[in-house]
């Protein structure tokens, strides 16, 4: 279990275990939390705290974190959090997706009634103007990919994490050890889903027509200072139907560099 740190209990899911955490009242308002790629649900240990009142809902989406085993593209993952909330008999949810969490978040929404609003964290609607670190390609390539997955360096980890927040934001030992951790409790299958079969499903829908097409309300929060994404797609999403709001100061993770902002907008969302 090394890397895979449990911090709640295991649902139980066509035959796989799932790793959830749940905090806050049982009749608050309830908000499911979905990671991106590469994460963990202890992304979110610095914004559940100030999810004020509310039942909040955590969960390791397959290939990662405690859940582990093998990688799954956002649909399979979405079924599998739907059942989790099947289970828990959890409806009126607000969905919140962090970067790849984001896909996971619209593809519950479009099969799953017990979602009625949508939050979409440091996601562009598609890879058209993305800027991603060289050599991810050499990741989706089998074999070679999980070698250079299982060997990765400690050092190489940090910088990934260092790209994945504002320039300047200090990643402090804490964050660095998560995303070690997260590192090596990754199925290195997500990478080709996610570097690959991710751009081209991407392009054929953007998520600013899914926004348009679920209906539902959708707040989008950008990082003003993400270097894989920036808040160019501000001007879709609002095409789209959605409330955006951009963090001028944030990188890719507002949910771990400005949590305290990110929470009120959520906050305010719900209200």
């Amino acid at each position: 279990m090394a890397g895979r740190r449990v911090a709640g209990s295991f649902a139980h899911v066509g035959g796989r275990r799932v790793h959830v955490r749940e905090d806050g009242p049982v009749d608050g308002p309830p908000v499911v939390l979905l990671h991106g790629f590469g994460g963990s649900l202890h992304w979110f240990d610095r914004l559940v705290p100030l999810l004020d009142g509310c039942r909040v809902v955590r969960v390791d989406l397959l290939g990662h974190g405690a859940t582990g085993g093998r990688a799954a593209d956002a649909d399979e993952q979405a079924r599998v959090v739907a059942e989790v909330l099947a289970q828990r008999r959890i409806s009126g949810v607000t969905a919140v997706g962090h970067s790849f969490g984001a896909d996971v978040a619209l593809s519950l929404a479009e099969t799953c009634e017990r979602v009625t609003r949508v939050v979409v964290v440091a996601q562009a609607p598609d890879y058209s103007d993305a800027t991603f670190p060289r050599g991810g390609r050499l990741l989706t390539l089998p074999l070679v990919g999980t070698l250079l997955h299982r060997f990765a360096p400690p050092f190489a980890v940090r910088a990934v994490a260092t790209h994945a927040v504002a320039p300047g934001f200090r990643v402090g030992s804490a964050l660095a050890r998560q995303a070690l951790e997260d590192h090596r409790a990754l199925d290195a299958g997500m990478f080709p889903i996610v570097l690959e079969r991710r751009r081209q499903r991407l392009a054929q829908r953007p998520l600013d027509v899914r926004v348009r097409e679920s209906g539902l309300p959708v707040l989008v929060v950008l990082g003003g200072r993400d270097r894989f994404y920036g808040a160019r797609s501000a001007g879709r999403y609002l095409e789209a139907g959605a409330r955006v709001e951009i963090i001028a100061e944030a990188g890719h993770s507002p949910v771990v560099e400005t949590p305290g902002r990110t929470a009120a907008l959520v906050l305010d969302f719900l209200e």
